[in-house]
């Protein structure tokens, strides 16, 4: 029989959804107040009282939506949003001015900067919900299109879209930092022969084995596992060194061996191996400029030391330096 402590407990042990995170920037302690008091009971709330220190807090921890102070001492709203705005990183974050302006040139100008909507000021907490919760929706159906359009159909990580996108905000990210940047390229070994030989349908539960092995090599978030293309992978691995990025690569290379998918048409050996690129991109101050060509020069790089391991016998992991950066 329903009773309701068993329904009580049937929705506690039910999992719960992450709160969306937003971040509220303004000066003004009572606006701070209000708006806490009517997006605490379903949002992660984070503060910031001005301008420089709102980017700041936008840029580490990615909020799924900010509130924004459009009149505050020093930086303006209207700067931090287009300073929001400019970087990739999170320039697709939603923007919702609160301002006590309400003049239509005003609301032309915030929407041209790029926010999705603002409120006036005083503050009604039954506009704040709707306004904010649909921004919230908005914004998690967007991020489930965008996942879907960055992964791979067959494999289901990450495509070569994915890695495009990643490659110049990690590039860019590691350049302030001064942090290396790993690049590994990998090829199925011998793949066409294996397709011609066990058929197109093994050789597609074979790469998604292999994809499935590559990801559960990478130890850290942070690593993207990519297929780059056909029978070719990726794994970008931020801040990690060329001698870390060559203990992934062995690790990764090992992982494959291991399965023991049977490759009768290998030279190589008797079951489907990788031969893995490397190349490790340290970034300077004197290295700001130019970075998507210097990105570039990153995958080519790997991309060479993988043609090296090709030539080397395949079945092995090959270190190149990346021309232009250090490591």
């Amino acid at each position: 029989m329903q009773t309701p402590e068993n329904r009580a407990k049937r929705m506690t042990d039910m999992p719960q959804l992450p709160r969306p995170n937003v971040l509220l920037i303004d000066d003004d302690p009572s606006s701070i107040h209000l708006l806490h008091a009517a997006l605490s009971s379903y949002a992660e709330l984070r503060f910031a009282v001005n301008g420089q220190d709102g980017i700041d807090a936008v840029r580490t921890f990615a909020p799924d939506l900010i509130l924004l102070d459009a009149e505050m001492p020093g930086m303006s709203g209207l700067e931090v949003c287009r300073t929001i705005k400019a970087e990739p990183a999170i320039r697709n974050i939603p923007v919702i001015f609160v301002t006590q302006r309400q003049d239509i040139d005003f609301e032309v100008e915030v929407l041209e900067a790029g926010a999705v909507d603002f409120i006036s000021k005083p503050i009604h907490p039954a506009l704040v919900n709707a306004r904010v919760q649909t921004q919230l929706r908005i914004k998690e159906l967007t991020d489930q299109l965008r996942r879907a359009a960055n992964l791979d159909g067959l494999t289901g990580i990450a495509n070569r879209r994915a890695l495009d996108q990643r490659l110049p905000l990690e590039w860019r990210r590691c350049t302030r930092t001064h942090a290396p940047l790993s690049v590994l390229m990998i090829d199925v070994d011998h793949f066409k022969l294996f397709n011609d030989h066990c058929g197109h349908q093994a050789g597609d539960e074979a790469l998604r084995k292999v994809a499935t092995t590559l990801q559960g090599s990478v130890n850290r978030a942070a690593d993207l596992v990519a297929r780059y293309g056909g029978e070719e992978f990726t794994i970008l691995s931020p801040e990690t060194t060329h001698e870390a990025a060559m203990q992934l690569a062995e690790r990764a290379r090992q992982s494959i061996e291991a399965l023991q998918l049977v490759h009768p048409a290998s030279s190589t050996g008797p079951y489907v191996t990788i031969s893995v690129g490397v190349s490790t991109w340290l970034a300077t101050a004197e290295s700001v400029e130019g970075e998507r060509l210097q990105a570039e020069q990153l995958i080519e790089a790997a991309d060479g030391a993988l043609y090296q391991a090709k030539q080397a016998g395949r079945n092995c992991c090959i270190y190149r330096t990346c021309s232009g950066g250090s490591s």
